[in-house]
């Protein structure tokens, strides 16, 4: 059975649009990826807000406990942070230990002293570990870059672009 010249041109018609459809989809994914900078590129554990404390108060705890850094889990599904790792510019480092988030939650990552929950977990530092410039950044438990976020002088400033 053959189709006639009509029906031959339509179907052409109908496959050349099929293919400029699927030629403009490819670029706009490859841009959308580009867009979170330094977030992990299908991950929805990101870092959100940070606490510093700019006057390094050394070894008082609840200075310490003040100073924090939010790690979120922007997705429906819970996550297991283990082995999961918060690390300064100076190199100090946090490793999440038997952490299950739960989706569209998040913890506290505190530098002082205390009793480890499922919104707050403790560092146990003496000292200051964020500086009123710095970068917090997190790895997951291979060591791939989850996600960054950096501050500096003239105040709070977001690396990824959303």
């Amino acid at each position: 059975m053959s189709a006639s010249p009509s029906t031959r041109r339509v179907l052409a018609a109908v496959l050349a649009a099929g293919a400029l459809v699927g030629a403009a989809a490819v670029p706009a994914a490859a841009h959308d990826d580009d867009r979170h900078g330094h977030r992990g590129r299908h991950s929805s554990i990101v870092i959100g807000d940070v606490r510093h404390d700019g006057h390094g108060h050394g070894h008082d705890t609840r200075a310490l406990n003040r100073e924090w850094v939010e790690v979120k889990n922007t997705g429906r599904h819970a996550v297991n942070l283990h082995g999961f790792t918060l690390t300064d510019r100076d190199g100090n480092r946090y490793r999440f230990n038997r952490l299950r988030l739960d989706g569209r939650s998040s913890v506290r990552v505190h530098t002082g002293s205390g009793r480890d929950t499922r919104s707050d977990v403790y560092q146990d530092r003496r000292h200051q570990v964020w500086d009123e410039r710095d970068t917090a950044t997190l790895r997951d438990d291979r060591g791939n870059v989850v996600d960054t976020e950096t501050w500096g002088r003239r105040g709070h400033h977001d690396d990824r672009r959303r």
